[in-house]
Parts: structure tokens; sequence; C-alpha cells
């Protein structure tokens, strides 16, 4: 016979053999099921559950018997490492596949006869044994007298692996911030006395030589000075090495905005003078970028917003942020309204941590309250005091037409704004910890008639309680108290005066409705404001969250904060959250209305609320 015919021979008869027994040597991937018996210790569960390849791919990569059995095996390993590494070095592990041992040699072509449903049954149970404790802790090679307390380590504590390593890294961390700039610490070797359920450490550190800091280098830089980083920077040549030190030099220059990645890159070697020289590589950020930005309400309407911002003007972190909006539409509007502005930041001005601002805005809007057309200008010098406080001080004009009632008024304001500021959140779009504080206190001059002074005093904050710790469950409060001192409120610009309602105070009201009103029911403002706002933000699923809110606040025409009527709104949100921040939708109902106002508000934006 043929060559040719003798394997088409063959192939048939296989063909044949598979198609009679239904199942050849590649078995259907068996689906299961995993049950890891809990340990009685929520860390140690979570560990071993991690660790498993049974049930990272119990769905994305089912195997057939034999391949199931291995991967079973393989995971009785692993789950033996994460037991030693919690202290348990006398732990067993026991596997069963449809109730027999990872050990039984028919269980491979028992999993192939199994059928597909009801899937098959994989259970892990554990035998911690005795809990290891640490016995002697030692460090075998010479080091500072003041460098053993660092460990924090003690006999009879635990035996835990994420205990002896974290050691490890605290004695690393206290050679290098006593100037061991080489220092090494090696994985300390550990012995085990199974007799007396024990187990030893020997800390083995290399310390090397004492070195300060060498030359400073500066790589990547394209528009950035040179001079200005060196100027900046927090450590210099010839100072002790210290890798606290040097790290917060590291983040505050990526603080300034101008680079998108700054590293590190101590030398390996000293030089030559016993020096470690250190390069700071750096990436800089686009120069040039533009936002582009949408809100809508159903008071204000469409907002359209955008801005072009240069980092790096002339080289050493100064900025200019262009900026453009109108306002479209809304029940709070009534016609069109637009804002365009400019401003200059120089940082380190004068001295470090201190930014000069220059700001230029035109404004025209009308509001049901008044209608404004007005061009402000502003100088000021804003001073960084410590990690979470910021101070500025500044000079301010305005020159404005507005009408409100039917009357047009001009008016030529100059004023001293000085405001302090705590903020020791996060994130800026969507805080989940911390507190922000603003107090502000601007002296104004009106000029022209009536000439009238007056101080604006506010007090504004907002704190986040993450309930749970995970970031997803927070409650936020914000407040809100403002007052006018030294002129009565119609001897005010209708601008300088307080209003209520809408996004930023009470939602559930119109824009600025809130509060006294002249006999045709429209806004006159006040000289004193108060809001408060408790919202409860919940994440579910992965990217969604709802909020539930309630806003109160009051206006008062010429008294104090707290003395007039209060009015409150409620409501609830939709959350969506991006890598840029939530998309906030917040429905909004006013507990007690207002005559000829609005049965409910929406509004539509980025960022949460406050």
């Amino acid at each position: 016979m043929p060559a040719a015919a003798r394997w088409l021979t063959l192939f048939l008869v296989i063909s044949a053999t598979l198609a009679f027994t239904g199942r050849g040597q590649a078995a259907d991937p068996q689906p299961y099921t995993v049950t890891l018996k809990p340990t009685g210790d929520d860390a140690l569960n979570a560990a071993l559950q991690s660790s498993s390849t049974l049930i990272s791919l119990q769905k994305s990569a089912p195997v057939a018997g034999f391949a199931l059995v291995e991967r079973a095996r393989q995971d009785a390993d692993r789950f033996e490492t994460v037991l030693h590494s919690f202290g348990y070095y006398k732990a067993t592990v026991i596997t069963t596949l449809a109730g027999h041992k990872v050990d039984d040699p028919n269980l491979p072509g028992i999993i192939d006869a199994a059928p597909a449903d009801p899937p098959l049954d994989v259970t892990v149970s554990f035998d911690l044994g005795p809990l290891f404790k640490l016995g002697a802790i030692r460090i075998s090679t010479a080091v500072p007298p003041d460098i053993p307390a660092h460990l924090d380590l003690h006999p009879g504590q635990p035996a835990v692996a994420a205990q002896i390593l974290a050691a490890q890294g605290r004695l690393l961390d206290a050679l290098q911030t006593d100037g061991y700039a080489l220092a090494k610490v090696p994985t300390p070797v550990g012995l085990l006395h199974p007799d007396q359920n024990l187990l030893d450490v020997d800390f083995q550190p290399y310390v090397g030589p004492k070195a300060n800091i060498g030359p400073i280098k500066f790589t990547g830089l394209k528009d950035m000075n040179e001079s200005f980083l060196r100027k900046r920077l927090l450590i210099h040549q010839g100072e002790q090495f210290n890798p606290q030190a040097i790290e917060a030099a590291r983040q505050d220059l990526s603080s300034i905005g101008v680079f998108s990645v700054v590293r590190v890159e101590p030398a390996s070697a000293l030089d030559p003078n016993g020096q470690l020289p250190i390069n700071f590589d750096l990436t800089e950020r686009p120069l040039h970028a533009v936002d582009l930005g949408v809100a809508y309400s159903t008071d204000l309407g469409i907002n359209f917003n955008t801005a072009w911002h240069d980092r790096n003007l002339f080289g050493n972190a100064e900025q200019l942020n262009l900026t453009a909006g109108n306002q479209l539409g809304g029940d709070a509007l009534r016609k069109p309204g637009y804002s365009a502005g400019a401003q200059f930041l120089k940082p380190d001005f004068l001295k470090r941590d201190q930014t000069l601002e220059l700001d230029l805005n035109a404004i025209k809007q009308s509001l049901q309250a008044y209608d404004q057309t007005a061009l402000l200008e502003k100088i000021a010098l804003n001073r960084k005091l410590a990690a979470h406080w910021t101070v500025s001080l500044g000079l301010s004009g305005e020159q404005e037409s507005i009408i409100q009632e039917d009357v047009t008024r001009r008016y030529n304001l100059a004023g001293i704004p000085a405001s302090l500021k705590y903020d020791s959140t996060t994130n800026l779009l969507d805080p989940t910890k911390g507190i922000r504080a603003f107090l502000s206190v601007t002296p104004t001059k009106s000029l022209g008639t009536p000439s009238v002074t007056f101080l604006i005093t506010q007090l504004s904050g907002s704190t986040y309680f993450d309930i749970f710790d995970d970031g997803r469950s927070v409650l936020a409060l914000r407040g809100l108290v403002g007052k006018v001192s030294g002129a009565g409120v119609f001897e005010v610009p209708p601008d300088q005066r307080f209003y209520a309602g809408g996004s930023a105070t009470v939602r559930g009201y119109r824009y600025q409705t809130l509060g006294p009103q002249f006999p045709d029911r429209l806004p006159t403002g006040g000289t004193a404001v108060s809001t408060g706002t408790v919202e409860l933000r919940q994440r579910i699923l992965g990217s969604y969250g709802v909020v539930g809110f309630m806003d109160v606040g009051q206006v008062s025409a010429n008294g104090a904060p707290f003395t007039s009527n209060w009015h409150a709104g409620a409501g609830i949100g939709a959350r969506y959250y991006t890598p840029i921040g939530p998309i906030r939708l917040d429905f909004a109902v006013p507990m007690n209305k207002l005559p000829g106002g609005d049965r409910f508000e929406v509004y539509i934006g980025i960022g949460q609320a406050f």
C-alpha cells in the first residue's frame, strides 16, 4: 500500500474512534467553583484569595482534568507561602476536587468525566497550626549606636513577614537619614525553631561611608531656566545626604506646574571628593494648554467657558491664563452675558513661595437682580505660609454700570482685598478628606455718588469625612457667613451685596433669589448672609455614584447673619466618575417655594458641587 494511502487509512481510523468515543485526548474545559474555608483572620483570607489562580483564572482560562489538578497543586504552594508570611509555618493546606484529594491518581479522569453542569466543586481548607513568634533579633554587622532602635521589632511579636520587611525598610531609612547614602539592607536571614515555634531574624546591613550631597545636575530642560531652579532648590551641595530632604525638593519642583515628571537619580558611587552627585531628570509639560468646559442649570442656563494657558511664559514658571465664557438661557437671566479675563502669575516674586498676581476681567451679565457691565482689576501678593496655609493681600479696582429697577448707576470702587486660606484636601474636583476654609476681609471705597466706605467680611469652609476610609462613602459639609459693615444695603453697589440661591448656596432656588425683595419680587440683595449644606456622597458599582443633600440659607437686608428667614432646598444627584473628575447631575426642590419661583432646579457640571 502506498505511503499516502496508509496515512489516509490511519487518519480515518483515528477520526472514527474519536467520533465513537465522543471524547479525544483533549477534553473539554471543566467549569468549577472555588471555596476557600475562612481562617478567622480577614487579612489572611484576603491574601489567600488574591494569591489563588484557581480564582483569578476561573472564568478567563478554564482547563480540563490534568491541568486543573496541576493548577490546584500550584495554588497549594502559593497558599503555603502566604500562610508562612503570616507566621503559620506549620500550617497545612487540604484541597479537594469533587471530594477527591489532589494526590488521587484517578482525579484527572474523574474531572474529565464530570458533567459541565453543575460545575465541579473545588474546596480548600486550612489547618493553621501554632502562630510562630519572633525569637532572637540581631544586627550582625556594625552600625551606629542609634540605628538598632529603628527596627522596632521585639521578641514575642508574631513572626509576620510584612512586619519584618517593614523593619528592613526602617533600618535602611535610618541609615540613609544619618548620611550613609550608599547603605544597603539585604533581605534578613530567618532561622526557624520548629520545636519552639520561634523565628530568629538576622539583619546584615552594609553601612558604607557617610556622604554629603555632591554636584547637582538638571537634565531634560527645554524652556525652563536652570537659574530659577537652582535658586528655588531646597537642597544644596555640601549638605549631608538626607533622603527625606531630597524627596521634599523633588515634590517642590513638581509643585510649580511646569513639569509632568520629576525624577531624582543619586549616583551609585561617591565622587573623588567623597560626595554623592545627584541628578534631577525633568520632563516638561507642554508649554501651552487649552481648556474647554460646559455647565448647565435651569436657573443660569448653558455656560460655555474656555481658557488658554502658557505655563512658562518667560522661562521662570510664569503663568499667563486667558479665559472667556458666556451664559445662555436660564430663568435667572434676562439676556445672555459674557466674561473675559487675563491673569498673570509670577512665582517666587521678591522671595520664595510668594507669587505676584495680576488680574484683568470684563463682565457683562443680565440677572434678575441687576444688569451689570464692569471692568475689574486686581494686583495681589499671595504667600504660602505653610503646607496648607496661604495668605493674600492686594489692591483692586472696579468700574461698572449697573441697572437695577430701571435705574442706571455708575460706580468706581477701590478695595484692599486680604484673605487667609487653609486647604488640606488632596483632590480639587472630588475631595474625600480634609478641610477647606477661606476668610476674606475687603475694605472698599465707592467713589462718586454716593461716596461711601464699607467693609466686606466673608468666612466660608467645607469639610469632608471618608466614612469607611475607602473613598466611596463621603459626608461633605459646607458653610458661609458674610457681613457688610459701614453702609446700608442701598448704599452698597448691587454687585457687592449678598445673595443666596443657586448651586453655590441653596440649590432648588433660582440664582440670587433668596432674601429681601422689591415690590415686584425681584431680589434687592442684603448686607448679611448665612448658608449651610449637608451632602452624602456614595459611590456604587465602578464609576457611578449617588448623592443626597440639603441646603439652607438666609439673607438679611440690614441685619446680622442668622437673623432673617431661613429657606431650605433638598435633592438627589447622580455622579459618573472620570479621570478628570466626576460629572455631576443634581435635582433639587425648594422646601418652601417662593411666590413665582420654580418647582425644581437641575444642575449639570464637572466636579462635585463643593
